[in-house]
């Protein structure tokens, strides 16, 4: 049994709009599966396929009060593209933003909603428009020894800095782990959402990811059909259905 990445759940004040937003930025088509629920794939996307990390943006009221800990990083393939993205996403309504990155070779940005995202110049190539979700932790490995065996993805590379998977198909955005000194606080306003393969039990898997180090947590909703867990760093994530 396995499981892999297939989306991100990003909370919004207003789902819509702010799905407006991303739909423009990425080039995406917009579906809503209910009210406050507003997701995000490719135009003639057949889901779930490992080329893309689809976006699910759900209602909240909950205000946005610190950097969130996982974001996207927008892929380009030269300056001069990365340039014209960050002009056009500008003029979408992003705004820069000062998370103390210094001088680097990046521009960081934040969706109109504040949600910090990162616009790269030709560092990744074939991933799509988003080259990689990335997230902050405080051990690399620890989080590579995790989700490196409850999913199926591949690891690239991992040093005491950072971690690198891929999906097993060496298709699609990466997925990074990056070193960072800040601390978790409250629940995460994006998280990634992880799915079995068809005909895998669902309860045997979330037992397999408790094995690993996960937590289940419980919302007291037994009419949800997917379980929320915790990974080895306290990253809620959830587990859906077979698919």
């Amino acid at each position: 049994m396995a499981t892999r990445l297939v989306q991100i759940n990003m909370k919004a004040r207003d789902d819509a709009a702010l799905g407006g937003f991303w739909a423009k930025a990425l080039g995406w088509g917009v579906s809503s599966e209910e009210p406050g629920v507003t997701n995000l794939e490719p135009e003639g996307f057949v889901y779930p396929d490992p080329v893309a990390v689809c976006i699910d943006l759900v209602v909240s009221s909950e205000p946005k009060t610190v950097k969130n800990r996982v974001h996207v990083d927008l892929a380009t393939t030269s300056a001069a593209h990365q340039a014209e993205l960050v002009a056009r996403l500008t003029e979408l309504g992003a705004t820069p933003v000062d998370i103390g990155q210094g001088h680097v070779p990046w521009t960081v940005l934040a969706d109109p909603e504040g949600n910090e995202f990162c616009v790269l110049d030709s560092l990744y190539e074939n991933t799509g428009p988003i080259a990689a979700v990335m997230v902050d932790c405080a051990d690399p490995r620890v989080m590579a020894a995790f989700w490196g065996e409850a999913m199926d993805w591949t690891v690239h590379k991992v040093t005491d800095h950072q971690a690198v998977l891929r999906s097993a198909q060496g298709v699609g955005p990466y997925l990074q782990f990056l070193r960072s000194s800040d601390v978790k606080t409250g629940w995460n306003r994006v998280h990634l959402d992880v799915r079995p393969y068809p005909g895998d039990d669902m309860a045997a898997e979330a037992a397999r990811l408790e094995t690993l180090g996960a937590t289940a947590v419980d919302l007291g909703r037994p009419d949800i059909p997917w379980k929320v867990m915790t990974d080895p760093e306290g990253n809620e994530f959830c587990l859906l259905t077979p698919a």
